[in-house]
């Protein structure tokens, strides 16, 4: 099976150099052109989240070798390295490789959960098939590359319907607000200003509007996407321009977005504080790159946690989901199982048109030369020996010779591989 991944997630690398390593939406189809274009790859889709960048590719033969005897594993972490302005030598020690079985294997707990930051969070699923769709659309990805991603997804369906993996709400969103629960009493008292509109955000304000938050303001670089997730909730929308007013009356700033910079700065906040006469507030930045400048954990009643920091608040959520978990990699087990023996079978399919095509070429070459001959006249059924004998032998002339020579060579199980496919039992030998 000639697949790979290559990547680093939250396990390998903290959030320093996962922000350097991340994709930027903008430049993903870009990157992706470049890395069909890595030595034997014809398809490749990027994984690339707040807590994993992740370069699946699909070869279409056996595992390159450059001049300098470089594999695939070094070839890809090179280029990933060299499209972010790094140095190979500076990511390798967090990044992993997987290939073949194993690659398939991993992408399947990826899809399902179990690789990620918070156990069996849902929204990991979505952003995979939103990779595979952007790799489809460009004609990426169509292939056994693609398969596998299909059969990770049917794999992951399976495991959220027959395990309680997804059983309570455990996300960073939901660790956010609990977070914030957990430092101040009482949540219904409070304005929290929300910076971003997607998925995760979309979550926060979900699980804050359950809590029965006082005010809940949404800013974002459009102010459409604001004022619609804001509507759903009973809030109110903003621009990111608006950020520096909104920090003053904000007691938690929930913040992802994709901006590739800080939105938020240690002098934004530090004005922020001293307008709010030193009340205190709290930052969670779920972004990667981050969105939160990490100076801003250095000013008094203010204070900032990071995606790395929040694992410890949802350790008793997650607790429950770890049996689950065990079972889950019962399913993967079995969806591998399946997922190989389609595989296998597909090779066997693509095997056979060839083995009949070969055939059916014989039997259209002796038929045109015995049509030939009736035609001059001669006797039908010494034609009809002469095209049984000579599809015979030009059927049986090339495994004919590799048997011979395997047989020189000592390789027997070609010998008993024939002996099994064309039912040559040692009764009919000796007949």
């Amino acid at each position: 099976m000639e697949l790979a991944v290559t990547g680093i997630n939250h396990s390998t690398a903290d959030i320093a150099l996962r922000e350097k390593v991340a994709f930027p939406p903008d430049l993903i189809s870009d990157a992706l052109r470049q890395a069909v274009g890595l030595p034997g790859v014809n398809e490749a889709v990027i994984v690339s989240t707040c807590n994993r960048t992740e370069v699946y590719l699909g070869f279409s033969g056996a595992a390159p070798e450059t001049d300098e005897g470089a594999g695939r594993d070094q070839i890809t972490l090179a280029w990933l390295a060299g499209i972010h302005g790094l140095r190979a030598d500076e990511l390798a020690p967090s990044s992993y490789f997987h290939q073949g079985g194993d690659a398939v294997r991993h992408l399947m707990k990826v899809a399902s959960g179990l690789d990620s930051m918070v156990l069996g969070e849902p929204q990991i699923l979505g952003q995979i098939k939103s990779a595979l769709a952007l790799s489809r659309e460009l004609k990426l990805a169509g292939g056994q590359l693609a398969r596998a991603f299909e059969a990770s997804f049917s794999i992951a369906k399976e495991v959220r319907s027959e395990t309680a993996i997804g059983a309570s709400p455990v996300s960073v969103a939901y660790a956010a607000v609990t977070l914030a629960g957990r430092i101040f009493s009482d949540l219904s008292r409070l304005q929290v200003l929300l910076v971003g509109a997607g998925r995760t955000i979309e979550l926060a304000a979900r699980h804050l509007g359950e809590k029965r938050v006082r005010q809940i303001i949404v800013a974002n670089r459009t102010l459409d996407h604001a004022l619609q997730l804001a509507g759903s909730i009973g809030g109110k929308g903003a621009l990111l321009s608006e950020l520096p007013e909104l920090l003053v009356e904000a007691d938690v700033v929930i913040s992802s977005t994709s901006s590739q910079l800080p939105l938020i700065g240690k002098g934004m906040v530090e004005r922020a504080v001293r307008r709010r006469k030193h009340r205190p507030m709290l930052l969670v930045d779920l972004a990667v790159p981050r969105d939160i400048e990490v100076e801003v954990s250095e000013i008094p009643d203010a204070y900032l946690y990071g995606i790395d920091d929040i694992g410890n608040v949802i350790e008793d959520s997650v607790a429950s989901r770890r049996q689950a978990a065990v079972e889950a990699e019962s399913i993967i087990d079995r969806g591998m199982e399946d997922f190989l023996s389609q595989l296998r079978s597909r090779n066997a399919v693509a095997t056979l048109r060839r083995l009949r095509g070969k055939a059916d070429g014989i039997r259209q070459a002796e038929l045109r030369q015995a049509r030939r001959e009736l035609e001059k006249g001669k006797d039908a059924d010494a034609i009809l020996e002469s095209l049984a004998r000579a599809i015979t032998n030009k059927l049986i002339h090339s495994p004919s010779v590799r048997m011979k020579r395997a047989s020189a060579e000592g390789r027997d199980e070609l010998l008993d591989a024939t002996r099994e496919l064309f039912e040559l039992d040692q009764n009919s030998l000796l007949e």
